[in-house]
């Protein structure tokens, strides 16, 4: 089992767009082998901040979902110019 922590800054005014398009990633991670749970939170400090922490049953099975057509179709980061900057992924392995 690893957890995911994959961080996200979000440009100001695209909180909204981001979250929507974080509920259409859940639905193809919910659908993906391996996956096992997935949340979102949000840095009371810093309302741009997110992260998302995410348990899947190995290393492997997260990158076949960043890696699959399912999840470029529904990942609209760059298409929507949501993020400030890349994401930071982080994996904590059990």
């Amino acid at each position: 089992m690893v957890t995911i922590g994959m961080n996200y800054k979000v440009i100001s005014g695209k909180e909204s767009v981001f979250e929507d398009a974080f509920r259409n990633v859940l639905k193809v991670m919910e659908e993906m082998e391996g996956h096992s749970k997935s949340f979102l939170y949000k840095d009371v400090n810093d309302v741009q901040s997110y992260l998302i922490v995410s348990d899947w049953n190995s290393e492997d099975a997260f990158n076949a979902f960043i890696q699959s057509d399912k999840f470029k179709k529904v990942a609209n980061w760059g298409k929507e110019n949501i993020l400030t900057g890349r994401p930071s992924h982080q994996v904590y392995k059990h």
